[in-house]
């Protein structure tokens, strides 16, 4: 039995061991050095990478603007999935053209998403040419305001990845016994009333999955900031991610050890919110099940 797991489970533990544990002490090592990314790193600097990190507004603003991100996609994401998934999970006509008309946004590629959103909400863009017809007189800055920045990225992430989430719900509803509701149904409870008092409730488990997931895709959030934002205007828009702080003071400027200690220091906040989550959310769905062994 050992050896069947070792010959299962090896590959999979080594590809884990060279791609992601050996990455993040590499990135551990550099961080602690000046360095511009190629040769070796002689330029000994300690703490200096953290510090001026942890020391960054910029950062804080990240932090925080990836954080309202996550919340604000849980928040528009998750009723609205729910709500189309309980309908889906319907007999209607067109049912599944429409499932693949709302996933269709999912598989566009980032770059096709963000090319033509930032083509269409410029200030001479398309949106607000339409605006215009319709009597708006006002030019609405979608992308550099800050006040409206926001928005138009949680739009596009709404739209973006609602397929995801609403595939996932149909997915948990359809395991769900249909005797359970036909049996309610024959009690006299209504529609909506199976759907709070039955389905949402078995459907909680799926709905932690999806909102885990959220978390961990908002928290690596960069390309369709950097595609429709550009390199300087997400900070000053309000639409600067984690993520994207890394690239720019990383990458993009050439300081390679510097982005070395950020993405060490974005590492450990994610890893704290996974396990937390983890522990705290997930981690409920087994108590009961497992017995102590006596």
């Amino acid at each position: 039995m050992g050896l069947e797991i070792g010959l299962l489970a090896g590959p999979a533990i080594i590809v884990f061991v060279l791609f992601v544990i050996v990455p993040v002490f590499v990135a551990l090592y550099y961080g602690f050095f000046s360095w511009k990314g190629y040769g070796p790193a002689t330029d000994f600097v300690g703490l200096a990478n953290y510090k001026w990190t942890l020391t960054n507004k910029d950062f804080w603003d990240s932090v925080l603007h990836t954080g309202l991100i996550a919340v604000l996609s849980l928040l528009f994401q998750g009723p609205l999935a729910i709500l189309l998934a309980l309908l889906l999970n319907q007999k209607m006509r067109g049912r599944s053209l429409i499932r693949v008309l709302i996933f269709v946004p999912y598989v566009i590629s980032e770059a096709i998403v963000g090319i033509g959103f930032s083509l269409m909400l410029q200030d001479a863009g398309a949106v607000n040419g339409l605006l215009h017809k319709l009597g708006v007189d006002q030019t609405i800055s979608w992308i550099s305001s800050p006040k409206v920045a926001i928005w138009t990225l949680m739009f596009i992430i709404t739209w973006k990845y609602i397929g995801f989430a609403v595939i996932l719900m149909l997915a948990g509803l359809q395991g769900i016994p249909e005797e359970l509701s036909e049996a309610a149904a024959i009690d006299g409870a209504s529609y909506w009333q199976i759907q709070r008092h039955i389905m949402l409730p078995l459907l909680t488990p799926t709905i932690k999955i999806w909102a885990f997931l959220s978390l961990i895709g908002s928290m690596q959030l960069f390309d369709l900031v950097y595609i429709i934002w550009g390199q300087y205007i997400a900070a000053t828009a309000g639409t600067s991610t984690m993520a994207y702080f890394m690239a720019q003071n990383g990458r993009l400027s050439g300081q390679l050890g510097r982005g070395s200690a950020i993405a060490i220091i974005v590492f450990i906040i994610s890893l704290i919110v996974s396990l937390g989550y983890q522990r705290f959310v997930l981690n409920r769905d087994t108590e009961g099940a497992l017995t102590d062994k006596k």
